[in-house]
């Protein structure tokens, strides 16, 4: 088993270009799979010997462990991928993931700022300290964008397109897309790439990070979750924000304001439809509120 599941890992990297959190999550679930089995059967199983009976009993024994609907559904393609590799390299003939069906999923609103509460968490960040203009142009990108917190950190200075207001992201499986940035983002960021110049830290290479710490070095997705914390408390927001929060606040009140929801799919970098769909419930509901405000029969 750890042979194949060694070359499946190897085919990810290799050949599909996944990514090392990509390729982490994939190992994860295949080791917890394998260790499943081996208690099961009580020696070493390859891969094979596995049936689909076996795949139910493990899916059985994570759902009792009241393992999230997601994660359930996330090993199960781990597993439907594990063996169709398997097909490929000619160590099974059948797929015994595939007959299995993935848990119904009870999709939860994501949680998101109003206006009000982002123009003060956008104004918290001193704006007299080179961190502070730092943090202040992390979250303007952040939330004009619509960006995950992983392409805010991988973005360079090549990727930054002033004149023409655009960022370029790269996403899940390494794709690219056009960002466009509104005008605040935009003077943020010059006031943090000037001050950047002047502090001595200017990073130097080919690839230039945007988002520097005080040492100049790139940004980890970790930092950000940090800084963002201590804004929180300093304007006294929802600790349950993360800097992903800003991406949901970004694509709702795009929806709110009357967008398309396929531009806002295309914005977001979302291959399917489906994924954005979830931010038309928060507009529905939020059309619900109103409409029960003001229609005079509505209750």
């Amino acid at each position: 088993m750890q042979t194949a599941v060694t070359r499946f890992l190897q085919y990810l990297r290799v050949e599909r270009n996944a990514s090392p959190l990509t390729i982490k999550s994939y190992r994860e679930d295949l080791e917890a799979l394998s260790g499943f089995l081996q208690e099961r059967h009580g020696a070493a199983v390859s891969p094979g010997e596995i049936t689909t009976l076996d795949l139910r009993g493990y899916v059985s024994s994570i759902t009792e462990q009241n393992y999230a609907k997601t994660t359930v559904a996330r090993r199960l393609a781990s597993m439907r991928s594990f063996f169709r590799f398997g097909q490929r390299e000619g160590w099974t003939t059948a797929n015994p993931a595939k007959p299995l069906r993935n848990p119904r999923k009870s999709r939860a609103l994501p949680h998101f700022l109003s206006s009000a509460d982002l123009d003060r968490l956008l104004s918290t960040p001193p704006a007299d300290q080179p961190m502070g203009l730092r943090d202040r142009a992390i979250l303007e990108v952040l939330y004009s964008a619509g960006l995950r917190v992983s392409e805010l950190v991988g973005l360079n200075d090549g990727d930054v397109d002033f004149k023409a207001g655009v960022v370029r992201v790269r996403g899940k499986g390494k794709k690219e897309r056009l960002a466009p940035i509104g005008s605040y983002a935009i003077k943020a960021l010059r006031l943090w790439l000037g001050v950047r110049r002047l502090s001595g830290k200017e990073p130097s290479g080919p690839l230039v990070p945007v988002f520097v710490n005080k040492s100049g070095r790139r940004l980890t997705t970790r930092s950000v979750g940090r800084m963002l914390e201590k804004h929180l408390a300093a304007a006294g927001l929802d600790r349950r924000t993360t800097p992903h929060t800003l991406r949901h606040s970004f694509a709702t009140h795009l929806l709110d304001s009357g967008a398309d929801i396929r531009s806002v799919q295309e914005l977001l970098g979302h291959k399917s439809l489906v994924t954005t769909q979830i931010y038309t419930h928060l507009s529905t509901a939020n059309l619900r509120a109103v409409y029960e405000k003001a229609h005079p029969r509505a209750k």
